[in-house]
C-alpha cells in the first residue's frame, strides 16, 4: 500500500469560516483529498451529531474525533480497523477517551453560582443559536454532549481560579473560539489524534505523515501530535501566540487559508 498523509483538522475558525461557518474556500482541497484517498480526521469541541450531520452535508465518511478528544468515531467504512475496546453507537464505533457528560455537569453545578457560569446544560436551543450563530436544528446537535461542557462567565472571568478547583476533580478547562470547556483531565484533541494514529498503523495503513490544523488554543495539542502543524489566523489576521517546532501559518483565516495550506502541502509531498 502506498503512503498516504492523515489530515487532522479542527472546524470553526480553520475547515469552517468563523462567522458564516461556510467552508466555500476549502472546496477543491476537500475534493483532492477525496480523489487521493487520504482521511481527513474532523477534530473538534462539536458533538457527534454536530459532526456527523456536516460530514453528510460535505459528503465525507472518515473517523472523526468529538468535544476536544472525547471520543473516536469510526464510521462503517471503517469496519475492518481494529477497535477492541470501542463500543457500537450509531452509525459507527466509538472509542471513549473522556468522562460522561453526567459527571461533567454534577462539579459544573457545584460551582455555578460561585462563578457565575452559563452552560449548554443551562441554555435553551434558542439560546445557544443566539449565542453561535447557529441554526436551532443546529443548536439542537451542539446541545446533545457526551464529554464536556461549553459555558462562558457571566461577570469577571476567572479561569485559572476555576481550573484550580477543577483539577481537584480529575476536570480541566480548555478555551476555544467561542466559549471555554469543562472536561476530564487527561481529555485533549492530542491524546485522541496519537490513539487514531496508533490505531491505523496497527490496523496496516501506510502513513506518511500526519498533518494538522487549527486555529486556537485548544488545537494546540492536536498540533504538537502531528508531523506538519499548521496554524490558521483568526478573522482579524492574528494568530493564536503558539509555540511549536515547524509550525506553518496559514495566509489567510477560515476555509481559504485551510484550503490554500492542504494544496501547498500535498504539492510539497507529491515532489519529494
Amino acid at each position: 500500500m502506498r503512503p498516504h498523509p492523515l489530515v487532522f483538522s479542527d472546524l470553526d475558525g480553520t475547515l469552517l469560516d468563523h462567522h458564516t461557518y461556510s467552508y466555500a474556500g476549502a472546496v477543491s482541497a476537500l475534493e483532492r483529498l477525496r480523489k487521493s484517498d487520504i482521511p481527513l480526521i474532523l477534530t473538534s469541541s462539536k458533538t457527534r451529531a454536530e459532526i456527523e450531520a456536516l460530514q453528510q452535508r460535505i459528503q465525507l465518511e472518515y473517523p472523526f474525533i468529538v468535544e476536544n478528544g472525547g471520543g473516536l468515531v469510526f464510521p462503517p467504512a471503517y469496519d475492518a480497523l481494529a477497535l477492541p475496546q470501542a463500543e457500537a453507537v450509531e452509525h459507527g464505533r466509538m472509542l471513549r477517551l473522556g468522562r460522561p457528560y453526567a459527571e461533567i455537569r454534577r462539579f459544573f453545578a457545584t460551582v455555578q453560582e460561585q462563578f457565575q457560569l452559563r452552560g449548554f446544560g443551562d441554555m435553551g436551543c434558542e439560546e445557544v443559536a443566539a449565542r453561535t450563530g447557529l441554526t436551532a436544528a443546529e443548536a439542537a446537535l451542539a446541545s446533545r454532549r457526551e464529554f464536556s461542557e461549553p459555558f462562558v462567565f457571566q461577570v469577571r472571568e476567572r479561569p485559572d481560579e476555576l481550573a484550580a478547583m477543577a483539577a481537584t476533580h480529575g476536570l480541566a478547562l480548555t478555551k476555544g473560539g467561542r466559549f471555554y470547556h469543562l472536561l476530564a483531565a487527561d481529555q485533549d484533541k492530542g491524546r485522541a489524534v496519537r490513539a487514531a494514529r496508533e490505531i491505523f498503523a496497527a490496523s496496516g495503513y501506510a502513513i506518511r505523515c500526519a498533518i494538522g490544523l487549527g486555529d486556537s488554543a485548544n488545537d494546540c495539542e492536536m498540533l504538537a501530535a502531528v508531523d506538519i502543524p499548521v496554524l490558521i489566523p483568526h478573522p482579524d489576521g492574528q494568530f493564536e501566540p503558539l509555540a511549536l517546532p515547524g509550525l506553518r501559518r496559514a495566509p489567510a483565516p477560515g476555509s481559504q487559508g485551510w484550503g490554500t495550506m492542504i494544496h501547498q502541502l500535498l504539492d510539497e509531498l507529491e515532489r519529494s
